[in-house]
């Protein structure tokens, strides 16, 4: 299992392409900017970067350009520009690979195994487990750790604990949890969230009222961190 990081401003493709790409077991992480994908790739260290060339805040070609800087992380560039002299400034820019719109979740994540074979002496084979304090998920194996001991969780638990373990100490909301992990509209189905929360408390030995790693902004989110560490 691979871990990909998905740069698509389009909801109606990044939210299915998600679903498909996690069924076909990748851990996906999304973003829909690209600085919040700068940002996410290098915090996240993800092993593959999908990345969308008509971003809202910054042509994907100079996000590449930046990535490339700092990064040798694998990219798959996927657009629907399918101009000769854009696939080959693309390519020549640092993209792995590029694949033309409209494309299904299996050539995407044929490609995406091709690229990783290629590179895997390189980025993609760096441990891409999260550490925040005795917290440890591993996205290849899902499995998590606390301090050591194997916690057992669902995997609706996991891809939530793993979400937000991916912006420690940021505060994410419930709206992007359920369009991210859930993959469903925001309204009315807040409820989920609790309830999974919840449950996630239980099984890392915390409440809500005694919480260690999970802190409830009211009105606004979610926040996980280390104990001890300073909001």
């Amino acid at each position: 299992m691979a871990r990909l990081l998905l740069i698509e401003d389009d909801l109606t493709i990044r939210t299915p392409l998600i679903r498909a790409l996690r069924e076909r077991g990748h851990a996906v992480a999304a973003a829909s900017t690209a600085m919040a994908g700068l940002r996410d790739a290098l915090d996240d260290r993800p092993d593959l970067v999908v990345l969308d060339l008509g971003l809202p805040d910054l042509d994907g070609r100079e996000l590449l350009r930046m990535l490339r800087a700092v990064s040798s992380v694998p990219v798959i560039v996927a657009t629907a520009r399918d101009d000769e002299t854009e696939i080959v400034r693309v390519l020549d820019a640092g993209a792995d690979d590029y694949v033309v719109k409209p494309f299904t979740a299996a050539q995407l994540d044929a490609r995406a195994r091709a690229v990783l074979r290629r590179g895997s002496s390189g980025a993609g084979a760096a441990d891409p487990s999260l550490v925040v304090g005795g917290l440890r998920i591993d996205p290849r194996a899902r499995q998590v750790t606390l301090d050591g001991v194997t916690v057992e969780l669902t995997p609706r638990e996991f891809d939530l604990l793993h979400h937000l373990a991916g912006r420690p100490g940021q505060v994410v909301t419930k709206r992007e949890l359920l369009t991210e992990v859930w993959q469903i509209p925001y309204g009315g189905a807040d409820k989920t969230v609790d309830v999974h929360l919840s449950w996630l408390r239980r099984k890392l030995g915390e409440s809500a009222l005694e919480p260690r790693y999970l802190h409830t902004v009211r009105g606004v989110g979610v926040r996980l961190e280390a104990p001890g560490a300073k909001p």
